[in-house]
C-alpha cells in the first residue's frame, strides 16, 4: 500500500516585511470648525488706518476739510474727559440705550421664542411682525413724540421698538433651524416638553439668537442718534448734532468715535456672552 501522503515542499523562508515608514500622528478632526485670530489683529487695523490718516491730513493727500487729524480728534477727547462734558452727555445716552435696548431685546427674545414653538403664535404673530420689520424706525420717530412726548418715553420707546423686530425675526428664525433629529432623541427618551425646550431647544438656537442679538444692538446705537437730535439737551446724538451745526470737524468725529467705541464694548460683551453660553460647542 502506497502512502497517499504527498510530499510537499519545504515552504520558502517568507521574506522578511519591509520596515514600515515612521507613524504619523492623524489630527484630530472631531472637534468642529472653530476658528480663531490673534487678539492683536483687530488692534492692529485700527492703529494702521489711524497713521494712515494722520500721515494723510499731514502731507495734504486727505484734505483737512473733510477728515480732520486724529491727534486732534484724541485731544479733543481729553478735553471732553478733562472738563467732564463727556460723562454729561454719555451717562443719559447709556441709560436711553440700557433701558430702551434691553426692554427691546427681552420681549423680542420672548415673543420669538413664543413664534418658534407655538403654531397659534406663529399665524398670528408673524404677519405682524413681517409688516412691521420694513418700516423705517427712524420715520416712526414724530410719531413716538406725539405718542409719549418729547421726554424719555420716546426715545425708551423708538430704540426699545427698533430692538424688538430684528430680535424677533432672529429668535424664532434660530428655534426653527434647531436640529429636528435631536428634539425628536428628547422625546425618544421620555423627556417632558419644558425639559426638551430648556435642553435642546433654547441651547441649540442660542448661536441665532445671539448673533440677532449684535445685530439689534448696533441698531440700537443708530435710533439713540436719531432720538437724541429730536430734543435732547444732553447725549452723544446732541452733540454730535451741535457740533456739526458748527461745522467742528475735531468735535463730530470726537462724538462719532464714541459711538464706535461703544459699539466694540457692546460687542465684546456679547462675544463674552457667548463664551460663557455657547462653551458646549468645543
Amino acid at each position: 500500500m502506497t502512502d497517499i501522503t504527498a510530499h510537499t515542499p519545504p515552504r520558502a523562508a517568507a521574506s522578511a516585511p519591509a520596515p514600515s515608514p515612521a507613524a504619523r500622528p492623524v489630527e484630530f478632526r472631531g472637534g468642529g470648525f472653530r476658528p480663531s485670530s490673534p487678539r492683536w489683529v483687530g488692534l492692529a487695523v485700527f492703529v494702521a488706518l489711524i497713521a494712515f490718516l494722520e500721515w494723510g491730513t499731514r502731507v495734504g493727500f486727505i484734505s483737512p476739510l473733510t477728515v480732520p487729524r486724529p491727534s486732534d480728534v484724541f485731544l479733543t477727547l481729553w478735553d471732553l474727559a478733562a472738563s467732564g462734558a463727556l460723562w454729561t452727555n454719555l451717562g443719559p445716552s447709556l441709560m436711553r440705550l440700557l433701558v430702551g435696548g434691553t426692554l427691546g431685546a427681552t420681549v423680542g427674545i420672548a415673543v420669538g421664542v413664543m413664534i418658534g414653538l407655538f403654531s397659534v403664535a406663529r399665524a398670528g404673530l408673524v404677519p405682524l411682525v413681517a409688516a412691521l420689520f420694513p418700516i423705517p424706525k427712524i420715520a416712526l420717530l414724530p410719531l413716538f413724540v406725539i405718542w409719549f412726548g418729547i421726554d424719555e418715553a420716546s426715545k425708551y420707546a423708538l430704540i426699545a421698538f427698533g430692538t424688538f423686530t430684528p430680535t424677533v425675526v432672529a429668535t424664532y428664525g434660530a428655534v426653527d433651524n434647531v436640529d429636528r433629529s435631536l428634539i425628536r432623541m428628547g422625546q425618544s427618551f421620555g423627556l417632558k416638553w419644558t425639559t426638551v425646550v430648556l435642553r435642546i431647544v433654547l441651547p441649540g438656537a442660542m448661536p441665532g439668537i445671539l448673533s440677532g442679538l449684535r445685530v439689534s444692538l448696533a441698531i440700537a446705537i443708530i435710533l439713540l442718534v436719531a432720538a437724541e437730535m429730536l430734543g435732547a439737551e444732553h447725549g452723544i446724538g446732541a452733540y454730535i448734532l451741535q457740533a456739526g451745526s458748527l461745522y467742528d470737524l475735531e468735535r463730530l468725529f470726537a462724538g462719532v468715535t464714541i459711538l464706535s467705541l461703544l459699539g466694540v464694548i457692546l460687542s465684546g460683551a456679547v462675544g463674552m456672552i457667548e463664551k460663557h453660553l455657547l462653551g458646549w460647542r468645543t
